[in-house]
């Protein structure tokens, strides 16, 4: 090998490894392609409200049994996620709220992630109680969470405005980037 490939392998196996591109990762699109314009268009029928949200709060922690693979504090750190990989979504990090959309989530959690452990909740959960959950998730991020959401299209890494990671210097609480 010239020196040039083994600089361009190097660079490939640092990048493979390191954690920005675990992040980035993170942002890609759960739902697949061919359903992703489906999943954007959907919009939640509930208003916002405390009430909305500690509905959501039971569901997460109970019938939908989300704290145990995202936590309680909705880190992506339950009991179950050391099994995991990918490692469950990080509702902490405000990137996952500002590159998908409300429909998009909706979809995931209705259907399931191929490639993940995430099983689809749609036989357990009423569309409204799944709502009602994305209302609890929101408040995990914040700030992020409400204004991030539903930019109308989404965006996954290297889509959108200024390439969809311009503001990846932007750390949400919890958000397990590195400088």
């Amino acid at each position: 090998m010239r020196p040039r490939q083994f600089i361009l392998l190097g660079a490939v196996l640092i990048l493979s490894v390191s954690p920005t591109f675990a992040e980035r990762h993170m942002m890609q699109p759960l739902v697949p392609a061919d359903k992703l314009a489906e999943a954007r268009a959907l919009k939640s029928p509930l208003p916002g409200s405390p009430d909305i949200v500690e509905k959501g709060k039971a569901l997460y922690e109970g019938k939908g049994t989300c704290v145990n693979c995202h936590g309680i504090d909705g880190g992506g750190n339950g009991p179950g996620a050391a099994q995991l990989n990918p490692s469950p979504r990080n509702f902490r990090h405000h990137g996952f709220w500002r590159h998908r959309t409300e429909g998009e989530i909706f979809w995931v959690i209705k259907h399931g992630s191929p490639g993940t452990a995430m099983v689809g909740f749609g036989p357990v959960l009423s569309d409204d109680e799944i709502w009602s959950v994305i209302q609890y998730e929101r408040t995990f991020a914040g700030m992020h969470g409400r204004q991030g959401m539903g930019h109308g299209k989404g965006m996954g890494p290297m889509m959108g405005p200024g390439g969809g990671m311009d503001d990846m210097h932007h750390r949400g609480q919890g958000g397990g980037m590195s400088e």
